[in-house]
């Protein structure tokens, strides 16, 4: 099985503003949130823990008793938005009317297809391993991920709502990679 666990909120996640490669800090909130998603995954018996080397992911991951563990993986760093770090989406289509990051992309950073390869090295590395594997990381990339480990172009990733702090699990129907549980949040309300 392979877990995915979003980064708690940060003020920037909160406030909708693309945050890509700015290393911004979790909120008092997103603390909490990974602490509770902590408890989620608590008992869990997992050979491996990678993390974007992101700030909002390590310290997700150190808070969800997962830190101890974690190993830097560039390839799960978040989407670089190029020109729109840090802009809403409401902001860029009074630009770009109708803009959508998931088919138009972002002037000088990355496409959503340089972005699935980056998640189809990591699915590579997590294919080799014999056990369970968390992946702490960020809402982009991992919608990315979720699609191609379906075996369905990066694109398609747009259809996966991730909210933060989610988790999400990921395994197998016999050979047919599978999403088993996805954008759980129950954990957060109290009821998971």
């Amino acid at each position: 099985m392979v877990l995915l666990v979003r980064h708690g909120e940060t003020e920037w996640s909160r406030d909708a503003k693309h945050t890509g490669r700015t290393d911004v800090p979790l909120t008092d909130e997103g603390r909490e949130q990974a602490r509770l998603a902590g408890r989620r995954l608590a008992g869990r018996s997992l050979a491996l823990v990678l993390t974007s080397p992101l700030q909002r992911a390590t310290e997700t991951a150190r808070l969800a008793g997962l830190g101890d563990r974690a190993e830097l993986e560039p390839d799960l760093a978040e989407w670089d938005y190029g020109d729109y770090e840090g802009r809403t989406t409401v902001e860029i289509r009074e630009e770009r009317p109708g803009w959508d990051v998931w088919t138009d992309g972002c002037p000088n950073g990355e496409t959503v297809d340089e972005v699935g390869a980056r998640a189809d090295r990591v699915i590579e590395r997590v294919l080799g391993v014999d056990g369970d594997v968390a992946l702490v990381a960020h809402g982009h990339l991992l919608r990315v991920f979720g699609a191609r480990w379906m075996g369905v172009a990066a694109v398609r990733g747009g259809a996966l709502a991730l909210a933060t702090s989610a988790v999400c699990e990921l395994g197998w129907e016999r050979e047919r990679r599978v999403l088993e549980d996805w954008n759980d949040t129950s954990h957060l309300r109290g009821d998971g």
